[in-house]
């Protein structure tokens, strides 16, 4: 069966125009550009759109912009293919993408945070003591080795990303990382420099790293759906209450990119689908784990191999959930404090067995459900998790992950069951 991993890059993968064809054919990716641009307060769809390469590459537009892109393309698939993956993971900045689209941070507040995270990079590179190099063609090891010969307690260098057996990003003092680059050209190696880059994954971003936890201190985070690998341990993130504490660690350890992939490799997965505007990371994928097969979201002949390939699979498609399997599994699932038989019978029993009827009807009619019939599941499980007596923040938390993982929030982004304070209150 096939094995599912979504995978989003970081920067590095930007080009005007990046996202316009997402934009111009599916509406939903169209509202993700349009909240953002509310969100932020600026017009950031002209950016990526029509404005300069060095306009979009400032920090402070393009960590929103690639979250964007990156959202849209992952909005779009579920919208149009709808199977859910196993894992999420996201390669530097791309980890803000994979938390979101796993339904741990709310988009808007990812904009929110991409944007102040690149304002503070901004600073960083503005310093002016830190630089960033891919070095290709020699093996990692080799590279420690050469990082530590170079380092001082003055100016030092080291592997900040370890992509794949034979790339590696290294960050530092500039001083050092000019060193080791004449270095591994002497080895035979190449090096790529990284300009208007901060030295991220690395010491030199600790002052930005406590800045940025303190502000995602502020941030509400959310239950995963599923699975999404930490850059820093290649393992997943855990409670989601460590979130905050986790990618502001991210700021100055490496990425195990290489580890992430022997990850998903080892529990199965079959495909990585990238979420991004280029395959960068498929390339990786390839360097990695070639048993993997890997596709880009972001271009369009991969999305057609991608349509045919999984659209056809009717065992996977059997699981693609909607607004009303998910309102029933929800119903289902939550546990109940109300001891009141005859209340719990009526507001429970009675409404999810009037639902479950729908669905089966649907299911026989092989049919979809309509926006009418999504709204009576919406207001049965509303009436269900308050009759249980749900915590407010937990019932929210439960419309926030059907809305997302179904691709309709937008369609029901003003219905009152997402206000807090409309809910009746839990003690």
């Amino acid at each position: 069966m096939e094995k599912i991993a979504f995978l989003f890059t970081g920067q590095g993968a930007q080009y005007v125009g990046m996202g316009k064809t997402f934009y111009d054919e599916y509406e939903v990716a169209r509202q993700t550009f349009e909240e953002a641009n509310d969100v932020l307060g600026f017009d950031l769809t002209k950016i990526c759109f029509e404005g300069s390469l060095g306009e979009l590459s400032k920090p402070e537009n393009i960590q929103p912009a690639l979250l964007t892109v990156s959202v849209a393309a992952y909005r779009v698939y579920m919208k149009e293919i709808g199977i859910a993956p196993h894992f999420y993971a996201g390669h530097s900045l791309g980890e803000y993408a994979a938390l979101t689209c796993s339904g741990a941070i709310r988009f808007s507040d990812a904009v929110k945070i991409v944007r102040e995270r690149g304002l503070l990079t901004k600073q960083i590179m503005e310093s002016d003591i830190g630089a960033m190099t891919i070095i290709d063609g020699i093996d990692s090891k080799l590279v420690e080795e050469e990082c530590k010969k170079i380092s001082t307690e003055q100016q030092f260098v080291s592997i900040n990303c370890y992509n794949s057996p034979l790339q590696v990003a290294v960050a530092g003092h500039k001083e050092a990382v000019e060193l080791l680059e004449e270095k591994v050209l002497e080895m035979d190696g190449n090096v790529t420099p990284l300009f208007r880059n901060a030295p991220f994954h690395s010491p030199l971003m600790q002052d930005t790293a406590e800045k940025l936890k303190g502000y995602l201190d502020q941030i509400t985070f959310f239950p995963f759906r599923n699975a999404v690998i930490s850059n820093p341990t290649a393992l997943p993130f855990g409670d989601y209450g460590t979130i905050a504490d986790k990618l502001a660690v991210q700021m100055v350890k490496p990425v195990k990119w290489q580890k992430t992939m022997q990850f998903l490799k080892k529990y199965g997965v079959t495909l990585a689908i990238e979420m991004g505007p280029k395959n960068v990371l498929c390339n990786l994928v390839k360097g990695n784990t070639p048993e993997i097969d890997a596709f880009c979201f972001g271009q369009r002949e991969d999305r057609n191999i991608l349509f045919d390939r999984l659209n056809q699979n009717e065992m996977l498609k059997k699981h693609v959930p909607t607004v009303i399997t998910k309102c029933l599994a929800v119903a289902v699932s939550t546990p109940n404090k109300n001891w009141d038989n005859e209340e719990y019978r009526k507001n429970v029993v009675e409404p999810y067995a009037n639902i479950q009827k729908m669905q089966e009807e649907l299911d026989e009619q092989g049919a979809l459900p309509t926006k009418e019939q999504m709204i009576e599941a919406l207001e049965m499980l509303r009436t269900v998790l308050q009759t249980k007596k749900v915590p407010v923040q937990e019932q929210i938390e439960w419309f926030h992950h059907i809305f997302e993982e179904t691709a309709t929030y937008y369609e029901f982004k003003d219905f009152d069951i997402l206000q807090e304070n409309k809910f009746e209150k839990v003690t």
